[in-house]
This record gives structure tokens, C-alpha cells and sequence, in this order.
């Protein structure tokens, strides 16, 4: 004889509740079309018996999966994470589970994950940013597959997204860097191949530039990984040079980070002797000593909205809608006016 006993049934609960399997099901699916005293009879036996229900059933009957797959550039650090939480949140109500996967800012990788999590049957995906081959594309358009985008705001790209204009936030912050005397630049950025934020950051800054009449050539771009060891390193090697620039702009946060500690191990006073900028304002942006100024990206309503249009396109098989969310500068203590 077995050890392990069966697993309880629908049956089994129904028998327990006195009611019917029918009532069980709807209790479990939509327990608001259930009066408030079955539900808890059916809830307590479904607690009392250590119901489970049989996923692959619901599968079958529903004709989907119920899940629904995210691939994000990294786990490695908080970028994604705040926006990701509210994502789950958001889809968890409606009944859907979250899969995750990892790109590590790999394209192959990235395109590996897609085809994987659509045959599993995936209802639907979230991605980051718009750059990729458009063989992608043209494959998830065949599998008929509601995808969407976060992150970036770019309502011309075959695939709506919902998220924020990074050339125009990147624009702003550096139209307040330039406004407060600062013209020799520098930026340290991710790299820009195949990242569409990155690159537009980048253009935001020289789009400042030409708006405040500084030559192009007064920037120094460097680009990385979102490492803070790499943000540090780079930052070295720009302080280095003659002459250093009066103000960097990061990337992101995390860069912003490296940066400051590396200009603190230098014996350089931030932000007196050069001024340091991040994007993203995440936790990390707050705690560091100088606290950065950075583009606060509004990431638990991205998550919350990119959930609700994705579930939206995914049950009335629509094509879906941009939504472009704002993005505001908030102004602490790294960011000081040029004397130079």
C-alpha cells in the first residue's frame, strides 16, 4: 500500500460543503456570484481537506494557460524590481501568474525565453524596451500572442508600449544641469547596442546641449553594464582626464552609485568638486551619501497600468494601446552649481 494518499478531489470538496461541484468551481473562480455562507462553508473545506484545484483542467476548459511571461534585462539589481512587484500585483487579481526570465542583456537569450514561454502557452508577454530583431516581432505576430512593452514610450513601434519617453527625461535633467553653469559633460550609460533607453538617454542629453548652444564634442560618452563597480571604474578614468568633465550624468542609479563612491575614494567632494546625476530614483538614490538628483520614473504605476492593458489585450484580443506616463527630476544633494 501506498504511503501517500490520493490527492482530494472537487467531488471530495463539494461532498464536504454540501453543495455541488458547480457551486465549488464558481466559488473558487468567481467567488462573488457565490452568497457569502457557501462561500465559507466551500472555502473551509477546501482548507480542511488541503484542496488544490487541477490547473490542467482549467487549462483545458478555459483554452488558456493563465500565465502570463515577463522577460527583464537583469535580476541584478532594483531597476525593474518595484515596477515588476506592482506587475504581479495587478495580474494576480485577475487571476493570471507570473513567469519570469532573465535576458542578462542577451538578444539571443532574450529570443530563446520568448519562444520558450510562448510554447508553454503563455497568454501573454511583457518586455522591455523596443529593440530587437524584427524576426521577433514577425514570429509573435504568427503566434498570435499579446505582447507589450514597458520601460521605454515609443507609440510609432509595432508593439504598443506603456512606459516613459527617455529622451525627453533625460532631456530635462540635463537642461537643469546645463542651467546651473555646467558644460564640460560627461555620461556614463549602458550600452546603447540594442537598448533603446540607453540610447535615447544619451540623445536627451545632447538634445539639451544644442538647445543651450554647447558644442557636441563638450560631451564625453562612456558606455557599460549597470554594475557599480563598472560606474566607479569608468568614473576614474573620466575624472582623469584634462580637463575632467564638471558634471556626470549616469544612466542609472546604480552607475550614479559606483560614481559617487569612486569620487569618494578619490578624495573628491560631490558636489563641490564635480556633481553626479542618476535616473531611475530608486531606494538606492535616496540612501547614498550625497543623496542623488535624479529622473524619478514612476515604476509601481508603470507596472499597474502595463498589467491592466496587457490583460485587456489578452481578453479582447485587441491590439492595445501607448500610454506614456510623465517623469519629473527630483533635486538632492549631488548636483551643485558649476565654479568652473
Amino acid at each position: 500500500m501506498s504511503k501517500y494518499r490520493s490527492a482530494p478531489t472537487l467531488d471530495d470538496v463539494a461532498k464536504a460543503a454540501g453543495v455541488s461541484t458547480a457551486t465549488v468551481s464558481r466559488c473558487l473562480n468567481t467567488p462573488q456570484q457565490v452568497v457569502e455562507a457557501t462561500r465559507e462553508r466551500v472555502l473551509s473545506a477546501v482548507d480542511s481537506l488541503g484542496y488544490t484545484p487541477n490547473f490542467a483542467a482549467r487549462v483545458m476548459a478555459a483554452k488558456r494557460s493563465f500565465t502570463i511571461g515577463a522577460i527583464i534585462p537583469t535580476m541584478e539589481n532594483a531597476i525593474f524590481a518595484r515596477g515588476l512587484q506592482a506587475f504581479q500585483e495587478e495580474i494576480r487579481k485577475q487571476g493570471f501568474t507570473l513567469l519570469v526570465s532573465s535576458s542578462a542583456y542577451q538578444p539571443e537569450a532574450e529570443e530563446d525565453q520568448i519562444r520558450t514561454l510562448v510554447a508553454r502557452g503563455a497568454d501573454g508577454l511583457l518586455l522591455i524596451g523596443h529593440d530587437r530583431e524584427a524576426r521577433i516581432y514577425d514570429y509573435l505576430d504568427r503566434q498570435k500572442v499579446p505582447t507589450l512593452v514597458a520601460w521605454s514610450y515609443l507609440p510609432d513601434k509595432p508593439i504598443p508600449s506603456v512606459g516613459f519617453d527617455n529622451r525627453k527625461a533625460m532631456k530635462a535633467l540635463a537642461n537643469q544641469v546645463i542651467g546651473l553653469g555646467h558644460t564640460r559633460l560627461a555620461t556614463i550609460s549602458g550600452i546603447s547596442k540594442g537598448n533603446d533607453r540607453a540610447r535615447l538617454r544619451i540623445q536627451g542629453i545632447r538634445d539639451a546641449m544644442t538647445e543651450h548652444g554647447l558644442p557636441q564634442d563638450g560631451l564625453t560618452v562612456s558606455e557599460t553594464s549597470y554594475e557599480i563597480e563598472n560606474g566607479a571604474e569608468v568614473f576614474e578614468n573620466l575624472m582623469l582626464r584634462d580637463p575632467p568633465p564638471t558634471a556626470v550624468l549616469c544612466g542609472n542609479d546604480v552607475l550614479a552609485v559606483g560614481a559617487v563612491r569612486q569620487a569618494q575614494q578619490m578624495g573628491l567632494r560631490v558636489p563641490e568638486d564635480v556633481s553626479i546625476t542618476g535616473f531611475d530614483d530608486i531606494e538606492l538614490a535616496r540612501i547614498v551619501s550625497p543623496a542623488l538628483t535624479t529622473v524619478h520614473v514612476p515604476h509601481r504605476e508603470m507596472g499597474r497600468k502595463a498589467a491592466q492593458e496587457l490583460i485587456h489585450m489578452i481578453e479582447t484580443s485587441s491590439e492595445g494601446h501607448s500610454i506614456e506616463l510623465s517623469t519629473n527630476v527630483v533635486t538632492r544633494d549631488s548636483l551643485l552649481e558649476s565654479n568652473r
